[in-house]
């Protein structure tokens, strides 16, 4: 076993390091300037084309999602955990300054998450029960043809060994720890008491989950809808009211964003000693939070109700400015304009975060951030959970075997509340760095299908 998990540790050192990020970075670049850096040209455009079709209600035909239900399922996978604890992590051990890098790789990811999504829906096809399907295994073994194959294989079964880690158990880690950390909060739970609570919280996850993913397409769309406008309106009028009432200092939080991205030891006591690493720590949170150059979420993108890739694509580039533009920034303007002490060159995680809204309201406002916790971590394990059936059903072929992906991954909700499965996803984590491999390989190689969807795009606009 200690040679599995060092085995793993290097790997995945390897996997989500310098390396990976150049990858995806320079994907990233290579996209942008051959499509004239089109997430900023087109930025006004494609917030026009998405904010307008968010507030248009219509019904989608069967086997689909309207397009705002389908950005929200792709929301729902990205916006998580990372985006409190993520964040905070970052400006602990890379300094103030990994938001600058944060909002670097954003940009690029915008453009990524375009073509990724662009491409879904150019070469989506559909099964036999009329369910549109889409994603990276998809535009490989559409876009690429049969000698790409085993890429487009590859991609899936890494992503059904990423789901169970990073998809559920972890997420329903976060719930029960955040709920614990609010009864004891109010000593309403004794010590001893939470096996068993963190027992019950895991049957009422794993119940939730089982009977929204079992109900199909349409019922997830149906629940991502309302509940990931709702988190995140409700987080960001938490964190605009931080900021707010600190907003004498949003000036200096910003200088020192922008100083301490190329100068970290000037602000962060020495602790944070290169920008190499504030640059490392920024753009990894990034790439992770936004999940831009993974290909996950064009997953959920391919199930809308649209004729045209390049307007879904523009819901790309709003998911990827949604999650890490506003609400990553929110989590830093939290931490860094409440004034709390930063444990620089030391790993940190939802409690730094927590500790910004506690020391600007209250004590009594931990509830409201578990509440965030939980919405967050809930919709991760629903988004991830379409993902995964997707790839089950791309490998297997079998309505029968997403049946019992469904059910086991259901059933996963309760051993993450109760077990410690660190080594499990810490190995679920190394897939989900290899899932990035086959992606980007394909987004390089189709990219002239992009730049032909723009273009046929444009003329039919006028």
């Amino acid at each position: 076993m200690n040679t599995l998990i060092e085995v793993n540790r290097l790997v995945n050192r390897f996997i989500w390091g310098v390396p990976a990020m150049a990858c995806i970075l320079g994907v990233g670049l290579y996209l942008s300037i051959r499509t004239g850096f089109l997430q900023l040209r087109n930025f006004p455009e494609a917030m026009q084309v998405t904010i307008g079709r968010i507030f248009r209600k219509r019904e989608a035909k069967d086997g689909a999602l309207t397009p705002f239900q389908a950005v929200c399922t792709a929301l729902a996978a990205t916006i998580g955990t990372g985006n409190i604890a993520g964040v905070a992590g970052a400006i602990s051990i890379g300094g103030p300054g990994a938001v600058f890098w944060m909002w670097m790789s954003a940009i690029l990811g915008m453009c990524t998450k375009f073509c990724e999504v662009t491409l879904a829906v150019y070469y989506r096809e559909s099964n036999k029960k009329g369910e549109l399907l889409g994603g990276p295994m998809y535009y490989i073994k559409n876009g690429l043809g049969r000698q790409w194959m085993f890429l487009a294989y590859l991609y899936a079964v890494f992503g059904i060994l990423t789901v169970f880690g990073t998809g559920n158990a972890t997420q329903v880690n976060t719930i029960t720890a955040a709920i614990n950390e609010a009864l004891f909060h109010f000593s309403l739970l004794p010590t001893e008491g939470n096996g068993r609570v963190n027992l019950f919280i895991g049957i009422v996850i794993a119940v939730l989950v089982a009977l929204i993913l079992l109900g199909g397409i349409k019922r997830i769309g149906q629940v991502t809808e309302k509940l990931v406008p709702f988190m995140a309106l409700f987080y960001v009028v938490l964190s605009l009211g931080v900021v707010f009432l600190h907003f004498d200092r949003v000036p200096s939080v910003f200088t020192t964003i922008f100083a301490s991205a190329f100068s970290p030891r000037a602000f962060t006591g020495g602790a944070v000693g290169s920008f190499i690493l504030s640059m490392k720590k920024g753009i990894s949170r990034g790439i992770f939070s936004n999940e831009a150059g993974l290909g996950t979420g064009s997953i959920a993108h391919a199930t809308a109700d649209t004729r045209k890739p390049v307007k879904q694509g523009y819901f790309g580039i709003f998911e990827v400015f949604a999650d890490t533009i506003v609400i990553c920034t929110l989590t830093a303007l939290v931490i860094l304009c409440s004034g709390v002490d930063i444990p620089f060159g030391r790993e940190a995680g939802a409690e730094l975060t927590i500790s910004g809204f506690t020391s600007t309201y209250g004590a009594w406002s931990s509830i409201f951030t578990a509440v965030a916790l939980c919405c967050f971590a809930f919709s991760t394990i629903l988004g991830w959970g379409l993902y995964g059936a997707r790839f089950t059903e791309f490998v297997f072929a079998s309505p029968i075997a997403v049946k019992i992906f469904l059910s086991l991954y259901a059933l996963v909700s309760i051993l993450g509340a109760t077990v410690d499965l660190s080594v499990v996803w810490s190995v679920a984590d190394t897939f989900n760095g290899l899932m990035v491999i086959p992606n980007l390989i394909a987004l390089f190689l189709l990219c002239p299908k992009v730049l032909q969807c723009i273009s046929e795009y444009r003329k039919s606009e006028g």
